[in-house]
Formats: C-alpha cells, structure tokens, sequence
C-alpha cells in the first residue's frame, strides 16, 4: 500500500512538472511525461503513451480554458484545423496499436526523436524576433477569417496578427493528429510548428491555441488506446491530476514572458528529450 501511494505521488509530481512546461510551451505535458516515464520509470512506453493521452486531455482543460478565457487563444483558427488533426489522429492510433502488437517499439522511440530534434530547426531560424515577421494576408486569410488581438504584458500593448497559408497548417495538423495518435502525446510541437512557421501566428498564439486543440486530439487517439487496453486507470488518474494543476500554474506564467524566452525554453526541452529517446531507439540508452 504504500509502495503504491509513493509512486503514485512521484506519478503526480512528475505530472505536474511536465503540465507546467506543456503549459509554456503548447507541447501539452504528454510531450514531456513519455520519455520520463520510460526513461527513468521504467513504464512500459504503450502504458506512458495511454496515461499520456489522459494527461493532455487535463492539459487542454487546465490551460486551454485559461487561455480562452484571457483570449489569447484563437478559437476560430483552431476549430478550422482541428478536424485534419483528429483524422490523423485516428490513422496513428490504429498504426500504434500495429506497432504494439508486432513488438517493434524501438521503432516508436526513433520516430519520438525525429518529431522532437527535427522541430528545433524551425525555432532556431525564428528565435531571433520577438513577434513574426509581418506577411501579406492571402486568400486564406480572409475566407476564414484567421486574425485577432490579444494583449501581451510582456510588450505592454496590443498585438494585431493575422494567419497565412491555412492549407499548409491543414496539412501538418494532419501529420500532427498521426503522430498524436502513434506516440500518446498531443503532438503540440507539430501544431506549434504549424502554427508558428507555416501560419505565421505570435508565438503566444501558437502555444495557447495549441493548448485549446491538444485535448480534442487527445481524445480521439485515448478511446482507440482504451480499446486496446493501453490505458491503466492508476496511472492516468496520477498523471492526469498532476497536469492539470501544473498546466494551470503554467498559464499564469506564459503571459508574463516574452515570446523569444518561451522558444528558448522550448528549444532546450525538444533538444534534451529528443536526444534521449534516439538513444533509447538505437539501443544505447539502459
């Protein structure tokens, strides 16, 4: 009994740890919470992707509504996107569970890593601007109306936007909700990229939207994981309280900070993971 309680309060404070940069960086705590519980927990990773799953669905709850509710989060651009990523989503369960039953999880590991190291690039060639290089509205633009404000304490002011090339965040969204549904996570690196480099949205925009659209994603994969029996009640129940009060403590941070710092903070998590879980794949991490 109190091995259970012990681990399920170590479960929750690394939960919350995770919750909290999810928060920060739109990547949900799922992002996070995989490699840990693989890595240092020793989790078979089918059973972290599941409790993950959960988890990002308290993520999206916990900081997505906060977001919303200080409207910084753009909710029509998210819904527009949001039907690519559930569709992907639902192709990446299914393949997962392919994966699982044929044992070829080292695989999972290798494809976790690429998603990761190869989404720094992108944040690199970006970290040097504050807000994004202003870009002429095109069609897209204006048939779904992708622009909004928010107000930036960081900066003290207003900041106007407006979103670019939606066909090609659909088509990453897609790949996100694919690569959401393989790996257990909400895969908000993906939807931030999309975001953030292909859309040419603040950041702040990218991480909080990503937030709103991470749970809905989530959902879709987490009843396929259900079926299958990757999810373990003691382990979500843990991770899932643990976000959501760590996305929540998050949330009051975010705004505070400027744009360039919650990239860097981005960048150095995607880099330290990554590079784990590639060792993990190759057979070189214990």
């Amino acid at each position: 009994m109190l091995d259970a309680l012990l681990l399920f309060a170590v479960l929750a404070l690394t939960s919350l740890a995770a919750g909290f940069m999810g928060s920060l960086t739109g990547l949900g705590g799922a992002t996070f919470l995989v490699p840990i519980y693989v890595l240092f927990l020793g989790i078979p990773i089918q059973y972290a992707a599941g409790a993950s799953l959960i988890s990002t669905i308290a993520t999206s709850s916990g900081a997505g509504s906060a977001y919303v509710r200080d409207r910084v989060t753009n909710v029509r651009i998210g819904m527009s996107l949001e039907i690519a990523t559930t569709s992907g989503s639902i192709v990446g369960s299914l393949t997962a569970a392919w994966v699982y039953a044929h044992n070829l999880q080292h695989a999972i590991y290798i494809v976790f890593a690429v998603v990761l190291l190869g989404s720094i690039y992108t944040q690199i060639t970006r970290s040097k601007y504050e807000l994004p290089k202003p870009m002429p509205p095109d069609r897209w633009t204006k048939w779904l109306q992708l622009h909004g404000r928010y107000y930036d304490p960081a900066l003290g002011r207003e900041v106007d936007y407006h979103g670019v090339r939606w066909w090609l965040g659909e088509l990453i969204m897609f790949a996100a909700g694919v690569i959401s549904g393989l790996l257990g996570i909400g895969s908000g690196a993906l939807k931030v990229l999309g975001m953030d480099w292909a859309m040419n949205l603040p950041m702040k925009v990218s991480t909080t939207t990503s937030n709103f659209m991470i749970g809905v994603t989530a959902a879709t994969g987490s009843s396929i994981y259900w079926f299958f029996g990757y999810i373990q009640p003691f382990f979500a129940a843990a991770t899932a309280i643990g976000v959501l009060a760590g996305s929540f403590v998050g949330s009051k941070v975010l705004l505070r900070l400027r744009n360039v710092t919650i990239r860097y903070i981005f960048m150095a998590i995607l880099a330290i993971l990554g590079v784990q879980m590639l060792l993990r794949g190759l057979g070189l991490y214990p």
